[in-house]
């Protein structure tokens, strides 16, 4: 990983356009290629980011340095240096990945059990299929005998449609895979992560886990 941090200003050029004026901030560079830029009040979200796959052209400007960052999309993100305050690259290694509370792990199994709940003729390949950036919760496939990757939450978040994102990327490179789709399943998946999801051609399953593990919902119906 790689820690920048410098007075630079940002423009984000795709779908979109936006402007961060000049300021210090914190840029990351990580291993798997994204780009990100932080300010000191946001918590842990970015200003602005580039997802993988990209490229990053570092080059000088007129009257500064200025680094591009380009998608598979044709995106860029033009990270503007003024004065660079810090560089520094540290090897942080192989993650061993989140560790799954009892309901999330729970789920993955109830899932995997009855994995017909995402429709007809689906099939089970396997659970925590691993990959080089970590296991997928699911890997199956649908009744066209396409290969699935679920990712499952107990509460879906924006954050899990990039890392079911990510692993579609590399699941995709792997021609006795491809073509590689995405299922994002939890108990509640926020209005945000969904429509990220839908943009990224990923469908959304929202989970009920009484009815996984059988149980009856005591709420009167009308039939």
């Amino acid at each position: 990983m790689r820690l920048v941090i410098a007075r630079c200003s940002v423009d984000y050029a795709g779908r979109l356009t936006a402007h961060l004026p000049s300021a210090p901030r914190l840029i990351l560079v990580k291993a798997d290629g994204s780009v990100s830029i932080h300010a000191d009040d946001r918590a842990y979200k970015p200003l602005n980011w580039m997802s993988p796959p990209c490229t990053l052209k570092e080059g000088a400007g007129d009257t500064a340095d200025v680094w591009t960052v380009v998608n598979k999309a044709g995106e860029k993100l033009i990270i503007t240096m003024e004065e660079v305050l810090h560089d520094s690259s540290h090897e942080l290694g192989v993650d061993p990945g989140l560790i799954k509370d009892g309901v999330e792990a729970h789920l993955q199994e109830l899932l995997a059990d009855r994995i017909e709940t995402l429709g007809e003729g689906y099939t089970l390949i396997r659970r925590e299929y691993f990959t080089a950036i970590g296991p997928v919760d699911i890997l199956c496939r649908d009744a066209d005998g396409g290969t699935v990757a679920v990712e499952l939450k107990r509460r879906g978040d924006i954050d899990g449609v990039e890392q079911l994102t990510r692993y579609l990327d590399l699941l995709n490179r792997d021609p006795h895979l491809a073509p590689v789709k995405g299922v994002f399943a939890a108990q509640e998946i926020k209005p945000q992560a969904r429509v990220l999801a839908t943009d990224r051609g990923i469908d959304c399953v929202v989970l009920d886990y009484d009815a996984l593990r059988g149980i009856e919902d005591d709420k009167l119906r009308l039939f």
